[in-house]
């Protein structure tokens, strides 16, 4: 039986003149009642490096959504996580003008506070990875090779 259902949505908005290559990939991508995402396409694709764009945004839900997972379930198990960083990396590869990403690997480094417990703070990696909404979402590989660091820096 499902559980409940939730929806998010989600706006786009371009203007402007388009004409084979020759258009801007600027456009703004609206939720209610959060700030507006001023995006582009990446470089390769002729966009604004200086917007994000939908490659960079989708490897970042996928790292945010893990790490959301990760730090409810470390509350849920006890684990104190003072600190969470990860330089989560996407591969995106193009053939005949068609893409798609090959791989994400995620690389979240954790800091726990001192006492405690860091092989439980690995196994829930695996779980969390296991419940990310986003990651359960996709049809390619996430990965995650997570370091876990204890005490102070």
């Amino acid at each position: 039986m499902a559980g409940p259902r939730h929806r998010f949505r989600a706006a786009v908005e371009w203007e402007g003149a388009s004409s084979g290559h020759s258009f801007s990939r600027a456009h703004r991508i609206r939720i209610e009642g959060k700030p507006d995402i001023h995006a582009s396409s990446a470089v390769v694709f002729r966009g604004d490096a200086a917007r994000h764009d939908p490659e960079g945004l989708l490897v970042a839900a996928l790292a945010s959504c893990h790490m959301l997972s990760y730090l409810f379930l470390c509350a849920r198990a006890k684990v104190t996580v003072t600190r969470y960083v990860d330089e989560a990396e996407g591969t995106l590869v193009l053939e005949d003008a068609v893409g798609r990403f090959e791989r994400v690997v995620l690389h979240p480094r954790v800091t726990l506070a001192p006492g405690s417990d860091a092989e439980k703070a690995e196994e829930l990696h695996h779980e969390a990875h296991r419940v990310c909404f986003v990651s359960n979402s996709v049809n390619f590989p996430v990965d995650y090779e997570p370091v876990i660091e204890t005490g102070a820096r």
